[in-house]
């Protein structure tokens, strides 16, 4: 004879929280409205066993929006180390003593050899990355043909140059270049905290820039400096403002020789929340997970897509490794999803 036991089990959501608030929020985004900041803020304030309800609300809006499907980009590191700028976090800071290898602009076939690799690995985009404000002339003649070999192999080119003029971004564009990457960083509020040599002012003129010729534009930031939930909520709003396409999520490793080296890593929990966070308020943008993932998510990282996110960094990042090819492959087929192809 079974016995059948009575068992009053606890709602997921807490008493600030009700399931009525995550179904009006996804009505509200399913209609093409935005989230308000007050909405963004109360977002950013769910914890404990609540997490999960966010995440799993993040994951409906991303398999609503994004069919399944993950978008894989590569990046080669084309030019490294001697940069003029200070920004706390890297470790290409000429005013950085970090120990990591320098060298100009690669050649033309290390960079073709590169993308190769990784359209062979199922990668639909590969960024040229340098060092340094921008590129002089001779370098961004280079770079504009190394985007025509990239071109010619079939993957969409992305390039990571610093603080692009119009004429500059307009003539990577006529040969070939597909989107521009600019990172904001953090919040204009919390900016000045992290570089002095350029404004957040010198950043928005950048992206506006490319976007004035036409390119799709990438641009995220990097959490974990001791910036604060507002000044994550507002770069959010910043970055819905300006349309972006493409939001790199990063999260920080602290690297020795650099003023932020005494950070604390990110708890997993709180990085996935911020990847949540970000689906809600740009439910149709590219939320792409990028450096520190593997080093702050950890046995979490099989998650991330779960929380919200739609694409990823693979292979190494520009100083500091990331997760191999076969590895993000075999995470997404496991997870009943696929990687996007070319149209």
């Amino acid at each position: 004879m079974s016995i059948r036991h009575n068992i009053e089990y606890p709602s997921l959501l807490s008493d600030s929280l009700s399931s009525d608030f995550f179904s009006s929020l996804r009505k509200k985004i399913f209609s093409g409205q935005n989230l308000t900041r007050e909405e963004a803020l109360k977002l950013s304030n769910i914890d404990g066993e609540d997490l999960f309800e966010l995440f799993s609300e993040a994951n409906r809006l991303r398999a609503y929006f994004k069919k399944n499907e993950i978008d894989l980009c590569a990046i080669i590191n084309a030019k490294s180390g001697a940069c003029p700028e200070d920004c706390s976090f890297c470790a290409q800071s000429a005013r950085h003593k970090t120990g990591i290898d320098v060298y100009p602009l690669v050649k033309k076939e290390v960079v073709i050899a590169k993308a190769r690799e990784a359209k062979d690995n199922r990668v639909r985009r590969f960024c040229i990355v340098i060092s340094g404000r921008k590129p002089g002339r001779e370098d961004l003649i280079k770079i504009g043909e190394m985007i025509e070999g990239i071109r010619r192999l079939g993957l969409l080119p992305c390039a990571t140059l610093g603080l692009l003029e119009k004429d500059e971004l307009q003539y990577l564009k006529d040969h070939g270049l597909e989107r521009y990457h600019h990172n904001l960083e953090t919040s204009e509020r919390f900016f000045p905290n992290i570089c002095s040599t350029h404004t957040y002012k010198d950043k928005l003129r950048t992206i506006e820039a490319a976007k004035s010729v036409g390119l799709s534009v990438c641009s995220g930031g990097i959490f974990g400096m001791g910036e604060e939930w507002d000044d994550r909520i507002d770069m959010a709003m910043t970055l819905r403002e300006l349309c972006v396409d493409s939001v790199p999520i990063n999260f920080l490793i602290p690297i020795k020789g650099t003023p932020l080296n005494g950070e604390d890593l990110l708890p997993p929990l709180e990085a996935l929340k911020i990847v949540s966070l970000y689906r809600f308020i740009l439910p149709d943008r590219e939320i792409r997970l990028c450096g520190g993932r593997a080093q702050v998510l950890g046995e979490f990282n099989s998650m991330i897509f779960l929380a919200g996110a739609d694409s990823v960094l693979t292979g190494n990042y520009l100083t500091t490794t990331g997760r191999t090819y076969s590895d993000d492959i075999r995470l997404i087929e496991a997870m009943g999803l696929r990687t996007k192809g070319i149209k």
